[in-house]
């Protein structure tokens, strides 16, 4: 059996909705000091790629993007992170390309099974929100962003609100295709603690602390620790030490 350490790991990030590669700024120097590397590609038509926004973009579009990078940049043996709506992503690039993947990391993410949607996983009063929102400010197509945590500092808010940027509702309600190939890898569930009203991501904490092949963590932290509470956030993973070893809880 090889048993992976978490010192000089490669980790991939697949982000959230609104945002993109550069919330996770204040990770880059945590990581670079503990001797791994990170890699934060944006999606078609946010962030810095905003530009390319088209009503054609879709879950498939983001999912293409990150298996384009990991093909171009020849990348093996990855830890692959999905944060929020990116655990749709993340879950797809797994998927199709798991001979690439040491271990997958959800972080307060979604974690869908074959035909459903982030839209689908979510209460039906937040699904008829989101189309509102995409209905009255978005030309019905997309949806702007939600508020950021309470307990995100003032220049923290300072930062992001500039940067985050409508997203098209199809990257939302377009249901996911997968082979079943997803299962076999090994996956850890992260919960961030500090959840709002109608928190949506618990029901996939108490999945992962119930099937097997999972590990599921807790931090106390709200739903972006890569910016409210980065070094938390990279002691827990570089103590997830053996990432091949599963079963059992995890608690930090």
């Amino acid at each position: 059996k090889r048993i992976y350490h978490a010192a000089m790991t490669t980790f991939v990030i697949c982000h959230g909705a609104w945002s993109a590669g550069w919330t996770w700024k204040k990770m880059h120097p945590l990581m670079l000091a503990r001797g791994h590397t990170l890699i934060t590609p944006s999606y078609t038509g946010i962030g810095e790629r905003a530009h390319l926004l088209t009503r054609e973009v879709d879950l498939n579009t983001h999912t293409t993007d990150v298996l384009q990078m990991l093909h171009y940049e020849d990348l093996q043996d990855i830890v692959l992170l999905g944060h929020s709506y990116g655990g749709m992503v993340a879950t797809g690039v797994a998927d199709r390309a798991p001979e690439r993947i040491r271990h997958l990391v959800y972080l307060d993410a979604f974690v869908p099974r074959n035909g459903q949607s982030a839209q689908s996983l979510q209460p039906e009063s937040e699904k008829q929100r989101l189309q509102d929102l995409a209905n009255q400010q978005g030309d019905g197509w997309l949806v702007q962003p939600n508020p950021l945590p309470p307990d995100t500092s003032a220049e923290d808010v300072a930062w992001a609100l500039p940067r985050r940027v409508p997203q098209p509702l199809t990257t939302l309600t377009q249901a996911i295709e997968l082979t079943g190939a997803v299962d076999n890898l090994p996956r850890t569930y992260i919960y961030c603690n500090k959840s709002r009203p109608g928190d949506v991501f618990r029901q996939f904490y108490d999945r992962a602390r119930q099937e097997p092949g999972w590990r599921a963590l807790e931090m106390e932290a709200s739903h972006n620790p890569h910016i409210t509470c980065p070094d938390a956030l990279m002691a827990l993973l570089d103590g997830l030490g053996d990432l091949n070893s599963l079963g059992g809880q995890v608690r930090p």
